[in-house]
């Protein structure tokens, strides 16, 4: 297992350093002028040029990936292009409500998604199993910014006005104190990733109740919630564990576009304002961050899945 997990962590590191080119490369494809947005259209030419010698903009771009990259590796993000703060304390504060949302939307997320699946599984080809697939499948359809409008039509307007249609917190108070703040946003990313989840979930529970290990433990006179509960339900979990890892590494990035609808103040919103002012340091540390979370997670899920295989499980000793 140890060796297993080191060559994972290699191959991570590998993956990281390919994003790592790809952001670069990306970020400095950007159109526009790094200078020139801080500095305003009215900037001369001078002031132009003494800008970018401080900010290293004249340098070879290999040189620039180089020193970036060693800054990184030390946990430096560097400055903001914009305000000169540094960018990991720019971030911070963002950082920690983007967590906070994807927290909250995977609590709530896992076990319906889980529940769903096997409720659907259950009652294969029923009234029940139709309407939750139909759901499913009109949920999938729809994009994240769809379902967020929606929701605030319908529980942030004059017709049922419950909650804030835009997020406002307030000074020092922490995010989980002002809770309802964060109920819309959480609920979008719910219902964008629960189709996916409980269909697979369902498309698992399915192939093992049909197994010939389940059918023996009916004929052995089980009763129906034992033999889901105890015989069927455990080793329908990896194929549902691989899919929870994806879509919780989508909700890291799919939080810019929900962010942005709700006026979230999290890396959504610092992500938009980045490009806007070409603000690199804060593009480049906000998109890698993520790309490690997709790296971990897929990690996290791999070793899961080993250790939820009994197959796998024993062909380590």
């Amino acid at each position: 297992m140890i060796a297993i997990l080191l060559r994972r962590l290699g191959l991570g590191a590998v993956t990281l350093f390919f994003v790592s080119l790809l952001v670069f490369g990306t970020t400095q494809a950007l159109p526009g002028d790094a200078a020139q947005a801080i500095l305003g259209k009215e900037a001369t030419p001078a002031r132009l040029a003494a800008l970018r010698e401080r900010l290293h903009l004249d340098e070879p771009v290999w040189q620039q990936y180089g020193k970036w990259l060693a800054n990184m590796a030390r946990g430096d993000l560097g400055r903001s292009l914009a305000t000169e703060e540094p960018v990991s304390q720019l971030i911070a504060g963002r950082v920690g409500n983007s967590g906070f949302l994807v927290a909250l939307s995977a609590l709530i997320a896992i076990p319906l998604s889980l529940a769903l699946g096997v409720i659907s599984a259950a009652r294969r080809d029923q009234a029940i199993d139709h309407a939750l697939t139909t759901g499913a499948l009109v949920l999938a359809a729809l994009p994240e910014f769809v379902i967020g409008i929606a929701l605030i039509l319908v529980f942030a307007t004059d017709l049922v006005h419950l909650l804030p249609a835009v997020t406002l917190l307030a000074e020092g108070v922490p995010i989980w104190r002002q809770i309802d703040q964060a109920i819309l946003p959480a609920v979008t990313l719910d219902l964008a990733v629960i189709p996916y989840m409980s269909r697979i979930m369902r498309a698992s529970m399915i192939e093992v109740l049909e197994s010939d290990y389940v059918q023996m433990a009916r004929l052995k006179g089980l009763s129906p919630r034992r033999v889901i509960l105890r015989h069927a339900l455990p080793n329908a979990l990896v194929p549902f564990v691989q899919v929870t890892a994806l879509q919780l590494a989508w909700l890291a990035g799919g939080v810019v576009v929900v962010e942005f609808v709700f006026r979230y103040p999290g890396i959504g919103a610092a992500l938009v304002d980045g490009v806007a002012n070409r603000d690199l340091p804060v593009v480049q540390a906000l998109t890698l961050m993520v790309g490690g979370i997709y790296v971990l997670l897929n990690m996290v899920a791999d070793m899961a899945t080993i250790l939820l295989t009994p197959r796998l499980r024993t062909a380590l000793r």
